[in-house]
């Protein structure tokens, strides 16, 4: 489903690679986490997957399709397909979590049927039914995030990118969010999540890509990731 092949990056100065020859292929109901220390790769890895950033050498493909030959005007069409959660969760503070679920869809042009029938199910497949009408200063963190899934889920995309989502959580919120993330794997969609917790990655054993200085050093299938 994605295939980085041969991917670099390197900023204006010449000097700052952030990606260096990274290769690899995620198969379509993968679950893979992508790890590493700070400033090793990962969220520009992220960024190219949905055209954010651009490679300065190789190519990333989405099924067929060369990421980066989208034109301007189509990329909101492909970027339908994959779903984000971030670290900081970017909900909008003055909508309740039923609205910010409803937003996303409505922002794709969903009718008002489709978003009373989806809306719901999102919410209850992250099990926040009884906070559907409370603002985010309402809500914990992992309910934060919690919402933050179900607007990412509620488009039924191809595949979720998860950009440290346990990051700013406890550890209860944590193992919540990251069951759910398992769950909305086993329904069938991709999930690529980068994170640095450790037990993150023993809790979920799946994939495990390595990475240091901007390159791919360790691809386990084990679900081990190697400090």
């Amino acid at each position: 489903m994605i295939y980085f092949d041969n991917v670099s990056k390197v900023y204006n100065d010449g000097r700052s690679a952030a990606l260096q020859e990274v290769t690899f292929q995620v198969a379509p109901r993968e679950f893979v986490s992508i790890v590493g220390h700070s400033g090793a790769g990962k969220t520009t890895l992220l960024k190219m997957i949905i055209a954010e950033d651009h490679p300065s050498h190789g190519q990333v493909f989405f099924e067929s399709l060369d990421v980066h030959r989208i034109p301007k005007t189509k990329l909101p069409h492909y970027r339908r397909k994959i779903g984000t959660v971030f670290q900081d969760f970017k909900l909008l503070p003055h909508k309740t979590a039923y609205e910010n679920v409803a937003f996303a869809m409505e922002a794709n042009g969903r009718s008002d049927e489709e978003v009373a029938e989806n809306v719901p199910q999102a919410l209850a497949l992250v099990d926040l039914e009884d906070k559907a009408w409370n603002f985010p200063h309402e809500l914990s963190g992992g309910e934060k995030q919690r919402v933050a899934i179900a607007r990412a889920i509620v488009n039924q995309p191809d595949i979720i990118i998860a950009d440290e989502p346990t990051g700013n959580l406890d550890p209860i919120a944590t193992y919540e969010v990251v069951q759910i993330l398992r769950k909305i794997n086993d329904l069938g969609t991709t999930v690529i999540m980068t994170t640095h917790n450790k037990g993150v990655i023993d809790e979920i054993e799946r994939r495990v890509i390595t990475m240091d200085d901007g390159r791919v050093v360790r691809d386990d299938v084990s679900g081990k990731y190697v400090l």
